[in-house]
């Protein structure tokens, strides 16, 4: 088995997203929603919602839950895991990253696959 080769982007520097916030970029041409966790974890997910591919950065977030609703149609997902709330079942794509040097960089599977999840509407 071959191991997926990752393109690592450098997206900001960490100073530029707070705790308790989100941010959202573009890497290699993908909507990617990125977050800075209460207790210092970053986290990187598909930025459109599953559903109608509504910007999730548009989307209330709750902090202190990591709870992210979606601007759309209310869907809800839990930031820690990237696990649908609301519906349950359907769970945002995450990408990977790491924190160099004060730097947030988000990696992209080199697969041929794409990265984003659907879930039609229940």
């Amino acid at each position: 088995m071959t191991a997926t080769t990752i393109e690592w982007h450098a997206v900001f520097g960490l100073d530029e997203l707070w705790e308790g916030d989100f941010l959202d970029v573009e890497v290699a041409g993908e909507p990617v929603l990125v977050v800075h966790l209460l207790g210092g974890e970053v986290k990187a997910y598909q930025g459109v919602c599953p559903h109608q591919e509504v910007m999730l950065a548009d989307g209330d977030w709750d902090e202190e839950s990591s709870v992210l609703w979606c601007g759309g149609h209310r869907w809800e997902f839990d930031l820690r895991t990237g696990e649908g709330i609301n519906p349950a079942g359907c769970t945002l794509y995450e990408y990977p990253v790491k924190v160099e040097d004060e730097t947030v960089y988000v990696g992209v599977p080199q697969d041929g696959q794409r990265h984003y999840n659907r879930c039609p509407g229940t």
